[in-house]
């Protein structure tokens, strides 16, 4: 049974000798913990025989409570309660604002079933317990994924459900059996983005296996050899083998136009001769195989190449971590069979240009969610942090600045929403016709909502907004990483444009 001290009894141990505190009605001995105690001795010498809870959140979250409480607490205050419960690992947050609309209680909504939900929870299981420990250490050290977590998602088949629905999951268990591969859709899809963001670590974020999932697709749709497009869809989906999408080049970034890298038919007619580099490559500092755009004697052709001793990659270091495995790659006198074509040859540019569609589906879902992640963070501070003498939230300027953020992300997300649900009910083709300029229309206005919650974020924590570790390393993360949603997969401006250039096509003449 935890024993129980009084008040007078805690203020007599006030010495470095023998140094104890009160936190939410509990007594802890920090006695050891003085020159183990990150923020030093001097702060807790501050606090000795005190009732030290005020300054102990004024600073802290209650997590740091829960990693230390087991060797630090020894008993309660005699007749008092503690009053801030821990939440249950994997459960809804309760912070106003903090999930989707969907998935707070006293709401509900048109688009969701059972299935959704019971994904949902599956998926924040495997986040909290296998993606988030791996995502924050790989992000610390720069290393890339594990074969161990591959080999999980490819067990649980999340591997196959990041490249959205399609016939790819039709008999397969996904994560336990929570939805049936034929049932799995784009709302199912946005799920497990914005389920899997939550790891916060960007750099890692795409460090796991984002190449393949925006390259996979491109192989289902457009890779007609039936033998290899079945032999590289098993090595990938089962974790055996990694790609990536290799577009980019330091001539052409949106602009694909600009590609020059060159594929050159052999004389007899039964391989390519590819030469050229390749920039800003996700994944392809470990990938097997590179799906890669060409520019062919009559237009662009893209390929799938896998790696042999003609290629050559390098890593990039940005400003996120290098667990995205970002490569420069060189192809030198690479030869590649024609069997390894996708699409028709010289008719690259709408294998590139229809994949984007889902690419771009799962940058908004993530980037949206992740500025969901970054409001909670800033309404917790709020409630927490006293600046001349009342908390943050009493002031009406940080008000606005969360009203402002918060109005931000709930309408993203109900566009985003909005958009899956139109995805559900298309073809693939009727989504190239139809959403390609809404779809980049959200990417575009989500990252730039991003930049005005960074900034925001940013003012609210004050110095902790630029610190990579303690209370405001989720603001500092999003901070210094949200362009990159911004950039890849095509850039704000580029996407803005495609949007209104897509609608003027449909525009009726009648109106003129």
């Amino acid at each position: 049974m935890s024993k129980t001290f009084s008040r007078a009894e805690v203020a007599q141990h006030a010495s470095e000798d023998s140094l104890w505190c009160i936190i939410d009605h509990r007594v802890y001995d920090l006695t050891d913990f003085l020159d183990a105690h990150p923020g030093g001795s001097v702060v807790l010498s501050q606090i000795a025989g005190k009732d030290a809870t005020a300054e102990f959140y004024n600073l802290h979250r209650q997590e740091v409570l829960d990693k230390y409480r087991d060797d630090l607490c020894i008993g309660t205050i005699e007749g008092e309660t503690p009053e801030i419960a821990t939440p249950e690992p994997d459960s809804l947050s309760a912070v106003p604002y903090a999930e989707p609309l969907w998935l707070r209680p006293q709401f509900k909504s048109p688009y969701y079933k059972d299935s959704h939900r019971r994904l949902q929870r599956a998926m924040r299981e495997f986040t909290s317990r296998y993606v988030t420990p791996e995502a924050q250490e790989k992000e610390s050290d720069g290393t890339y994924i594990s074969q161990q977590l591959i080999d999980r998602m490819a067990e649980t088949n999340i591997l196959a459900m990041r490249l959205g629905p399609g016939k790819h999951l039709h008999g397969r268990t996904l994560v336990g059996g929570a939805v049936d591969g034929k049932e799995f859709d784009y709302i199912h899809d946005m799920i497990v983005t914005q389920e899997m963001v939550r790891s916060n670590a960007r750099g890692f974020q795409d460090g796991n296996m984002a190449g393949m999932a925006i390259s996979l697709t491109a192989v289902q749709q457009w890779l007609h050899n039936a033998p290899l497009r079945e032999q590289v869809t098993e090595e990938v989906l089962s974790g055996k083998k990694k790609m990536c999408l290799a577009i980019t080049e330091a001539f052409a970034g949106s602009d694909v136009a600009g590609l020059r890298t060159t594929a050159e038919k052999t004389p007899d007619g039964k391989h390519y001769i590819v030469n050229g580099t390749k920039k800003w490559i996700t994944n392809g500092m470990f990938a097997d195989y590179f799906v890669t755009g060409c520019r062919t004697e009559k237009g662009f052709t893209v390929l799938l190449i896998p790696r042999d001793d003609g290629v050559e990659t390098k890593q990039i270091k940005t400003s996120y971590s290098t667990a995205a495995a970002t490569a420069y790659v060189q192809f030198e006198n690479v030869k590649v069979p024609v069997e390894n074509l996708l699409g028709e040859e010289h008719k690259g540019f709408i294998v590139i240009m229809s994949n984007f569609n889902h690419e771009r589906f799962m940058m908004a879902s993530a980037v949206i969610r992740m500025s969901m992640t970054v409001v909670e963070e800033c309404l917790k501070w709020c409630n927490q942090r006293l600046v001349f003498g009342k908390k943050l939230i009493e002031q009406p300027v940080m008000r606005q600045k969360l009203a402002r953020m918060i109005s931000l992300c709930e309408s993203n997300q109900a566009w985003l929403e909005s958009i899956a649900y139109q995805m559900c009910h298309m073809t693939y083709a009727q989504q190239a016709s139809n959403l390609g300029g809404p779809i980049a229309l959200l990417k575009s206005h989500a990252t730039r909502s991003a930049q005005e919650i960074a900034d925001m974020s940013t003012n609210i924590f004050g110095g902790r907004g630029l610190t990579q570790s303690g209370m405001g390393k989720v603001v500092e993360m999003f901070h210094r990483t949200y362009k990159f949603d911004a950039i890849l997969g095509g850039t704000e401006e580029i996407l803005s444009d495609l949007g209104v250039r897509q609608a003027m096509k449909k525009f009726p003449k009648a109106m003129l």
